[in-house]
This record gives structure tokens, C-alpha cells and sequence, in this order.
């Protein structure tokens, strides 16, 4: 079977399996576990911030950018298709009772666009507390943000009043991608969040980033919600492996990708935007249901996602080679003739 549903869903190599049977693990709620000290020493390196939090998930990691950075009653700038919003379960809601307002179109958004959708400054309005973007951006398939724009974006943010957060669970994408440095991306937010399980192919894990004093009330923040955990340098571990063995392949997933979408361009019945195919994620527009041709893929041997009525995405990963490539294109196309 070919995977093509998410770069979540790869498996641990032998020798990253290997790295996490032999950590050395504490209590990382007692804050001696020496595996999980290593990895937040690592990101918050890599990432250019004070200091580093290792948490559950992506979303833990927004929602902590979220609670760290606001007010009940406060408003969240973001993007179109923000992951905060679709993806989180009404978190930022459910936790810390914000709102969001969405700025620009198709997920990004000028400094322009940003200074728009800030609340007036009545009484009677939310606050504009804290504007985020999200790098490489989800539903746009994979799109990696213009740097530019993107500093452009937390320096009007900055100048507004407003505390800034970088959506960074792909942020090795967008790194490998346009050649620039992870810490170089993170530098013009006050937080960051990435993700060890996109892409990466740990199994477990992300971090939230940022000044020694948020991260100190994130820890908080982690522990209220569940989050702490105890001999955690066994996922740590993963983690770190991950960061040191798997960045800079993630350029075989890119030109992967782009080897799929050139392929299903060319097949009849389907539509790819080329130029948008910047990473690892592709989206696919169809004429014909997408539900019933992810069906009829996975009974050929390819396991696809409909992310809308007629569109699919499929994620080129870890365990995804050129050979298998090939065949889900070939796969793909049939499905879809089968439709028809």
C-alpha cells in the first residue's frame, strides 16, 4: 500500500527506533529528564529563541502561542485556512476564549491586509492581540511564504501593539525550500511552534518556542491541559534524530512531489496548479467526486485524502520513493477513469 495521506503517517527508521530504546530518560515533569533537556536545548537553538518546550502536538504548541499571548475575549489575526481554525477542535475558543478574524486570501496576507483586520480601538470591540501566520501553509498545499512579506507582516504586527506567533510545523519545509535558515524564518516572531511528526518522521512530538519567561507559563499551561509527561526522552529521542538525520531529505520529498503533480497534470480528468507545488504537498482538482475516487485508489493500492468535493491532496514523505511515485500516478489516473 501507498500512502499518500499525510507526512504524519510515517513510520520510525530502524535506527531512530534504535536512538529512542537507548535515551536516558527522568521525569520530565520533575524537569530531570536529560533526553527532553537535549531537545529543547536543540530546537531552541535551531530555532533562534531563548528557550524551547517539548509538547504533544502542533496544536498543543499554537494553543500555547494562544494562551501565553492573550486575553479572554481577545482576537487572533490569521490566515485563510488556518490551522488554529479548522483543525484544532475550537481550542483557541474552548481554552482561552479568543475569536479570529481572517486576513488576505488563499492563507497569506500583506502587512497591509494585517492592519485591516485589526478591531478598532473602542470599548466596545475585542482586542487585537496577537496576529499569526502558518509556514509552509496547509491548505494552500504546502506553500512556503515569501520572506519578505512575511517580516513585513510581525513588523506591522509589532508597530500595531500586537504580539506575533509563526505556525512553523512544516518550517523545514519552508526552510529546505527557499534556502534559508529555520532560525532566520522564526527570527520576526515572538513564538514559534514546529512539529518533529510532519515530515520529519518522528512519531510523537513538537516543541513551542519562544522568551524564557512564555515558555516558563507555558509549562504551566502544558500541565493544566494533561500535557506533562513523564520519562518522555524516549519520544524526545525520536525527535532529535529526526532533526539531525531527516532535514535535509526532506528535498527528495519536494522533488517527489513535484514529479507526482507533472504526472497528474498530464492525466486526463485531472487539474494541478504547477506553480503552487513549492514542497511536498499536492493538490489535485477533479471533474468527478473525490470521495469515490479515494475509494477506488485505495482498493488499487493507494491510500489518497478528498479535502474537498472534488479536490485531493497527496503528501509525499519519508516513506514514499520515486518508484512509488510512478505507480500512484498510474494508480490515480485509472481511479479516476473508473469514475468517470
Amino acid at each position: 500500500m501507498i500512502d499518500l495521506r499525510s507526512d504524519t503517517i510515517t513510520r520510525p527508521t530502524a535506527a531512530m527506533r534504535e536512538a529512542m530504546a537507548r535515551a536516558e530518560v527522568g521525569d520530565d515533569v520533575f524537569g530531570d529528564d536529560p533526553t527532553v533537556h537535549a531537545l529543547e536545548e536543540e530546537v531552541a537553538r535551531i530555532t533562534g529563541k531563548e528557550a524551547a518546550l517539548f509538547v504533544t502536538s502542533g496544536t498543543m504548541g499554537n494553543q500555547l502561542a494562544i494562551a501565553t499571548q492573550t486575553r479572554p475575549g481577545d482576537d487572533v489575526v490569521v490566515g485563510e485556512g488556518a490551522h488554529p481554525v479548522y483543525y484544532e477542535a475550537a481550542a483557541g475558543a474552548a481554552l482561552s476564549g479568543v475569536q479570529f478574524t481572517t486576513a488576505g486570501r488563499g492563507g497569506f496576507f500583506t502587512a497591509e491586509q494585517l492592519e485591516a483586520a485589526v478591531q478598532p480601538r473602542v470599548y466596545w470591540a475585542p482586542r487585537t492581540a496577537l496576529a499569526s501566520i502558518e509556514n509552509t501553509h496547509n491548505r494552500s498545499g504546502g506553500r512556503v511564504w515569501p520572506p519578505a512579506q512575511a517580516r513585513a507582516v510581525a513588523e506591522r504586527a509589532r508597530a500595531l501593539g500586537l504580539a506575533t506567533h509563526l505556525d512553523g510545523a512544516r518550517i523545514w519545509n519552508a526552510s529546505v525550500a527557499s534556502g534559508l535558515d529555520v532560525a532566520t524564518w522564526c527570527a520576526p516572531f515572538d513564538t514559534v511552534s514546529v512539529c518533529f511528526s510532519k515530515g520529519l518522521g518522528a512519531p510523537v512530538g513538537s516543541a513551542f518556542c519562544g522568551p524564557n519567561d512564555l515558555v516558563m507559563e507555558a509549562r504551566r499551561f502544558r500541565k493544566r491541559w494533561g500535557g506533562g509527561m513523564r520519562q518522555s526522552g524516549i519520544l524526545a529521542a525520536g525527535a532529535l534524530h529526526a532533526l539531525a538525520h531527516h532535514r535535509a531529505r526532506l528535498a527528495e520529498d519536494h522533488a517527489n512531489a513535484r514529479v507526482l503533480a507533472e504526472k497528474l497534470a498530464r492525466t486526463p480528468g485531472m487539474r494541478v496548479e504547477l506553480s503552487a507545488v513549492e514542497t511536498n504537498l499536492v493538490n489535485v482538482d477533479l471533474d468527478v467526486p473525490a470521495d469515490a475516487v479515494v475509494r477506488r485508489a485505495g482498493e488499487l493500492g493507494v491510500l489518497v485524502n478528498a479535502s474537498a468535493p472534488k479536490r485531493l491532496r497527496a503528501v509525499t514523505h519519508l516513506d514514499v520513493s520515486r518508484a512509488d511515485v510512478d505507480a500512484a500516478a498510474e494508480v490515480l489516473g485509472q481511479a479516476v477513469a473508473n469514475v468517470q
